[in-house]
Order: structure tokens, then sequence, then C-alpha cells
């Protein structure tokens, strides 16, 4: 099977009074600033020459009012306050509408393969974000798949529709709370029919910066005032989990400083907390080590596919199947921190996968 790939990606400018774009280069060039402390080294990464890079900064300074950079004779050259600010302003926006630009990019691949191949059967995914469900799309040369990103309870129901093929689910691997989850999906889970494709595992837990990891140990010391909190968004899978764990040790999100803030992804969590605008988050490990956070576990949990039985002997269904199982998509699983191949491509019932858990 040849595909080719089509992509879709946002350019993050300013636009100033007179109509003057910043080249979004310049965020290379902050990022690659604040890695390296020389602006020669950075110039380079960013692929432009020493005298742009020069222009870029000054460009910026005079839009803001204020300097992008701090030099001094023999530190080299570092950010400023605002260019840190501008630098993780841009990783937050991207962080939180990159999900949304992946489906919309993948809808729009499809329908463009659909008229340049004639019709032909793609795989529907409704998934809650994760690493792991995000590299299906780059073995498209295996498996034509259509990944939507949604909350759980929209992909079960997109499910109960037929609106989609597969939908994700994931919960966590204890059974003490594995039940509880069951219990708030119970409506939307036909458990005769579907069937579930095993994929992986992954670690859920507080994502730290390191300079607040002697403040934060655990759920308790979210109860301090001084504390601030990022949360997720109240359908995701994930909040359902971090307040299970809270409900355990007694404590509500009335209690926490800053639970009443959301953001939609386990990577704009991160970003959030790497930008200093929190002190602590809950989310995957995975996303904590993109940002060079701290991380406490507190959770193990199963990210699954389910589909109806029926559909497991569809031919693209074998062949998503065969890519799951194989040596180079395993491979790329296990570059992800915090995530683990569950039995990956396998088939069993709900009652399977929850009774090995319980054994």
């Amino acid at each position: 099977m040849h595909r080719k790939k089509l992509s879709i990606a946002p350019a993050w400018v300013f636009r100033s009074d007179d109509g003057e774009l910043f080249d979004p280069v310049l965020f290379q060039l902050l990022k690659s600033l604040r890695d390296t402390g020389k602006l020669t080294m950075a110039a380079q990464e960013a692929r432009i020459s020493y005298r742009h890079a020069w222009n870029l900064l000054n460009r910026g300074a005079d839009f803001f009012g204020l300097p992008l950079v701090n030099m001094r004779k023999g530190q080299g050259t570092q950010l400023s306050p605002l260019g840190e600010k501008l630098l993780w302003s841009e990783q937050r926006v991207k962080a939180r509408l990159g999900p949304q630009i992946d489906s919309m990019a993948s809808e729009l691949n499809n329908q463009l393969q659909q008229l340049l191949a004639g019709a032909h059967p793609i795989l529907r995914l409704h998934a809650s974000h994760g690493y792991a469900v995000a590299l299906l799309p780059d073995f498209a040369d295996q498996v034509e798949l259509d990944l939507q990103y949604c909350n759980p309870a929209e992909a079960l129901n997109a499910l109960g529709r037929g609106d989609c093929d597969l939908a994700s689910f994931h919960f966590p691997s204890c059974s003490r709370l594995a039940d509880q989850v069951m219990r708030a999906y119970r409506d939307q889970l036909d458990l005769k029919n579907l069937r579930i494709i095993r994929f992986v595992t992954r670690e859920q837990g507080l994502i730290i910066r390191r300079d607040s990891r002697e403040d934060v140990t655990g759920l308790a010391d979210l109860t301090r005032p001084d504390i601030r909190f990022i949360n997720r968004d109240e359908h995701s899978g994930t909040r359902i989990l971090f307040n299970m764990l809270l409900a355990e040790q007694g404590i509500t999100e009335s209690q926490i400083n800053g639970a009443e803030h959301e953001e939609f992804t386990h990577t704009a969590v991160a970003a959030y907390v790497a930008s200093g605008m929190a002190d602590v988050g809950f989310g995957v490990e995975a996303a904590a080590a993109q940002f060079g956070l701290d991380f406490i576990h507190l959770s193990t949990e199963h990210y699954l596919l389910i589909c109806p039985e029926e559909r497991l002997q569809q031919e693209n269904m074998q062949q998503l199947l065969a890519l799951m199982s194989s040596e180079p998509f395993l491979a790329e699983i296990d570059k992800l921190a915090g995530y683990a191949p569950d039995r990956c491509g396998e088939i069993c019932t709900f009652a399977q996968l929850l009774e090995s858990d319980r054994a």
C-alpha cells in the first residue's frame, strides 16, 4: 500500500499595527537560545544567518518595547523574562491546539485520498489524547486511519452510533479503581458484543517542576494554598481517574488551588507547568518527560482499543492488528516514557482482562 501522507501545520506569528509579521522561526531561535545560550549556535540550529537572527530579536524588542534576550559578557545570551514568557506561550498554544489540528489534518488527508484513489474503506478511530495512539497515523503506508481526538464518552457514543469503527478506552490496572471506571461508563459499554484490542499500559501521576519537587510528594500536598494546580478537562478519562484517587484520600477538588483551571491534553498540562503558571498537574509520564519535568507515579492504566466483534475480520482491521504487533511499531512505543506494550494487538473481552488484573 503506497499512500502519500498530507499534513497541516499552523504558523505561530504576531502581527504589528502596520501589518508586519514575525517570522515563525523566531520561536525556534528562542528555544535554541534557551538550550545553548549562544546566538551563533541558535542561529545555526534555526538555519538562519547570524544577522537574520539579530534582526528577528530586534524586531521583537521593537514590537513589545522590551528585549527578548539579555547579553552579558562572558555569560553568553540568555532569554529575558519576556523571551521566556513568549516561548512558553507558543509551546502552550501548540500543546492546546495540536490534537485538534491533527484531527483536522487526518480528516482532510483521508478525504483527499478518497478523491485521488477512489472510494475505499478507511478505519475510523475516535480516541482520547495519548502519545501511543498518536503514533498510528505515522504508519499510513500499512493502514489507512482517520484518527479523531475526543473524550471517552464521545468516543463510546460514536462507536454506538456506528460513526467510527474503533474507540479508545482506558482504565486502571488496579481492579478496585477499574471497577469504578466500568461503572461510570456502563450505559455506553455493550460488554456482550464489544471486543478489546490490547494496546499499551501507561503511567499516570503528578507532573512537577523540579524546583517544586521538595514541596510536592503526593496528593495531600495539593491542598496547600501555596501550591498551584492545573487540571484536565472535566470530561476526560484522566480527570475521572484523578478524582477517584483524590476520593480515596478524602480530598475534594475544592481544597485544591487552581483545580478549576483546565487543559484539554496531557501535553498542554505539562506545558502549563513548565511555563511556571502552575507548580503541579496530573497526567502521563510521557508529557512530563517531553518538557523535562519531574513525575510522581500514582496509577498504571490500560489504554485499549475496542470495536464490535463482527468488525475484527475486516481486512483493514487485520492490517491494524498486524501493525500494532510489528517490531517497528513496538520500537516506537518503547521510546515513550511511561508507556509499555500491553500484549499489543491481542483480542480479548473486558471480563478476561479484568480477571487477569485480579489474578
